[in-house]
């Protein structure tokens, strides 16, 4: 194997001291424009990349953001925000040449989870998703001094945040199912200590109040697929099964469609679904599944950019994503006549 070119390596072909080229290649004013050509001709001639390990030491980085999600693993790899999400995120950090540290933590781990982070100093700042009613990671970041951006928080945290309203989507979902001649509208949720979660169903239940419907039926769901499955099957068993169904994510509502239609139903002749997120599948549903526009990958990068420029500043301004949207799909149509 090749040895690695080295700053020594550089100094030599470039006829000037170490020192020399380590102000070149670290931007700092004070050497003359025909030296710099000069040191940066010779580092790309040889290859020269910088050492990870060496940048480190000389900026106090370890290049590397965190991301701790209190979930289980099997739950994280079957929904499909997650990859979305952290595809975002890669997008932005591939650019600045740092990595994503990624930390599977079960709930009651999850704050000893970051202060191992922090005391091993093994990443420079921390998002914090799946924002919860009074969530202690805000003051426990703050205490522990790890730079972190909330996402998704929707009210004040003390932290930088990166926000997207969802309510508008919910709210026009039930407008079009109202639309549609649904009056029997059950919504399934996530979990309810999840702010996202909350502000989610309390959009539903609101439209259906301005929209004169009787108060709907509300399940937990989990936003996981087993969820959504068992919460769509007890709500078929009902004596009058709802007509429209909204869950709380796109993979609780594909487990529900598959309920429905293994029941006989047909979808949207008997049965309405709405999602949330518009992951990639959505689409490629039978039917295709109308669902809430929330652009995980988006979400991703921003709250990536918004990390990276408070590690390096120590300062970021908050993030307002445009709200999410409702995209109108085949698994929506009018009510059946009863």
């Amino acid at each position: 194997m090749a040895r690695r070119p080295t700053i020594a390596d550089v100094a030599k072909l470039a006829g000037v001291s170490r020192a020399t080229v380590s102000f070149v290649l670290n931007n700092r004013p004070g050497v003359a424009v025909d030296t710099q050509q000069r040191v940066r001709s010779a580092a790309e001639e040889l290859g020269w990349t910088p050492s990870s390990s060496a940048r480190a030491l000389s900026t106090g980085r370890v290049r590397a953001v965190g991301l701790v999600l209190a979930r289980e693993a099997e739950l994280i790899g079957t929904d499909p925000f997650f990859p979305a999400f952290m595809a975002g995120i890669e997008t932005v950090i591939s650019e600045t040449g740092d990595g994503l540290m990624l930390q599977m933590s079960r709930p009651e781990n999850e704050v000893d989870t970051y202060r191992r982070l922090a005391a091993d100093h093994r990443v420079d700042g921390v998002l914090l998703t799946d924002l919860r009613t009074d969530d202690c990671r805000p003051a426990l970041v703050a205490e522990l001094g790890l730079p972190a951006v909330a996402v998704g928080a929707g009210a004040p945290t003390g932290l930088p945040t990166v926000n997207l309203d969802d309510r508008p989507a919910v709210r026009e979902a039930v407008r079009h199912l109202a639309g549609l001649g649904h009056r029997d509208i059950a919504y399934v949720a996530g979990p309810d200590e999840f702010v996202h979660a909350r502000r989610r169903r309390q959009a539903w239940s609101d439209a259906l109040a301005e929209a004169g419907l009787p108060e709907g039926t509300l399940l937990p769901g989990g936003f996981t697929a087993e969820g959504g499955a068992r919460a769509t099957r007890m709500l078929l068993d009902r004596p009058t099964p709802p007509t429209a169904i909204v869950y709380g994510n796109d993979l609780s509502a594909t487990a529900g469609m598959a309920v429905a239609q293994a029941c006989g139903l047909r979808l949207p002749e008997d049965l309405s679904v709405v999602g949330f997120d518009d992951v990639p599948l959505a689409s490629y549903t039978s039917p295709p599944l109308t669902t809430c526009r929330a652009n995980p990958v988006s979400w991703g990068r921003a709250s990536a950019q918004a990390l990276v420029e408070l590690i390096e500043t120590g300062t970021t301004a908050d993030v307002e994503l445009e709200p999410a949207a409702l995209v109108v799909r085949a698994s929506t149509g009018p009510a059946p006549v009863r």
